[in-house]
Parts: structure tokens; C-alpha cells; sequence
């Protein structure tokens, strides 16, 4: 049976013992008490926490967070050298209009350069440098996905065209409501245009000056044999 033994050691006084409860609390130092549970006068008490630590358990701890904190380190270095050397990601904007050459209504490619006519957006072929013009979240339900500044509405509620093939002088819309007022408000006739009702389905109140005089009757007066002067 273990015994505990008493050590004077100048002031206090501590017990050396071991407990019956385990070989860990082998020769164990344990403050001398007094009735009320105190720690006798000349003792002095362990802090909490720090008898069931010893000192190789406390320097792997204090090693695990050295540790810890160089690999985060690191990381944060790496991360910063990462976007100095390629530079930080681009951002995406949003869909904006833009004004092509023949000034009609386009897409702005992400360059903010590169103006994508409207009637090309979702066409399948990618005109944008890096394709924004045919990105799924754009096409992937035509016309409700694209942005209100692409498309134009027919006559007919259910047919639509691009907004650049509004006043082209083209029946896009099979009823000519994206050419004639009141539903548009195009002009009268394009310069390079002749007015006169016209017999092709595919225009109709101007006809290109490249019809006139070619023999062909495309004008239901026949005003683009007789009287337009040609192109």
C-alpha cells in the first residue's frame, strides 16, 4: 500500500504520495490543507489547469500553434504574391447597351470596347473576345433572357426581333408594325431608299434604290421604273 510522505521544505510544507488511481499520479506534489479546504498557510496552490499538464504535453501544444500559425502565414503570402504576379480577377459587369458602327442599338463585350450588333447576341457564334455574348445565363431562354435594350415587340404581342432590325427597312415582324407607325417610329424612308408601297413581302414602305429600274416591278404604282431615279 502506497504511503504519502510529508517534506518540509524551508517555509511550506508539501506531501509527496501517489494515489491508488493510476500510475500518471505517481509522485505527484500536492499542497497541505487545512480543515476548510484551503491550502495551509506557507503552501502554495497549482493553478487550474496546469497540474493535469505537464511540461511535454504543454510544448507540443505551443509547438501544434507555432505551427499552425506559419502554415497560415504562408498561405496568406502566397495568396498576395499570387495577385501581384497575374493581378486580381476580372470583373463581370452586367449586360450594357452599346452603339455599332451603323448606329444601331449592340452589346458591350466585357473589354469595353468590342460592340456586339444586338441581332448577333445568342446567334451561336461567339463574337466577344471571351464569349459573354453567348454565356448560357444569357441565351439559355430567348427572348426572356436577354436584357429589355435586345429586344423589340411586333405588333403581335407573341413576336419579337432584335432591337437593330427595328426601322432596317425589313419586315422582320411579317405585319411591318417594327417598320410603320404607330406601333414604330421609324422614319419615312432611309437615305438610299425609295418610298412606295411596295408588292415584295419583305419590305414595305420603302424599297431599296438597287430595285429601281431593273425591270422588275416592286413597287404596286410602279414608281421604282418609272420614276426613282436608281441608286
Amino acid at each position: 500500500m502506497l504511503r504519502a510522505r510529508r517534506l518540509d521544505l524551508g517555509a511550506g510544507s508539501w506531501e509527496l504520495g501517489a494515489r491508488a488511481g493510476g500510475a500518471g499520479d505517481m509522485n505527484k506534489v500536492f499542497p497541505q490543507v487545512d480543515g476548510n479546504g484551503n491550502a495551509a498557510a506557507g503552501t502554495e496552490a497549482l493553478p487550474a489547469g496546469e497540474a493535469d499538464c505537464s511540461p511535454l504535453c504543454c510544448s507540443h501544444r505551443g509547438a501544434f500553434l507555432s505551427a499552425f500559425l506559419l502554415l497560415l502565414l504562408a498561405t496568406l503570402a502566397a495568396l498576395i504574391a499570387l495577385v501581384a504576379i497575374l493581378g486580381p480577377p476580372p470583373r463581370t459587369p452586367g449586360a450594357q447597351a452599346c452603339v455599332t458602327l451603323m448606329n444601331r442599338t449592340g452589346f458591350l463585350c466585357h473589354d469595353r470596347r468590342s460592340c456586339v450588333p444586338a441581332s448577333r447576341v445568342c446567334d451561336g457564334v461567339r463574337t466577344c473576345a471571351h464569349g459573354e455574348d453567348e454565356e448560357e445565363a444569357l441565351c439559355r431562354d430567348v427572348p426572356q433572357s436577354l436584357p429589355s435594350f435586345l429586344v423589340e415587340r411586333c405588333g403581335d404581342p407573341a413576336s419579337w426581333i432584335y432591337s437593330d432590325q427595328k426601322c432596317d427597312g425589313i419586315n422582320n415582324c411579317g405585319d411591318c408594325s417594327d417598320e410603320l407607325s404607330p406601333v414604330s417610329t421609324c422614319p419615312l424612308c432611309s437615305p438610299g431608299w425609295w418610298r412606295c408601297p411596295s408588292t415584295v413581302f419583305r419590305y414595305c414602305s420603302c424599297i431599296p434604290r438597287s430595285l429601281c429600274q431593273d425591270h422588275v416591278q416592286h413597287c404596286s404604282d410602279w414608281s421604282d421604273e418609272y420614276s426613282c431615279p436608281g441608286p
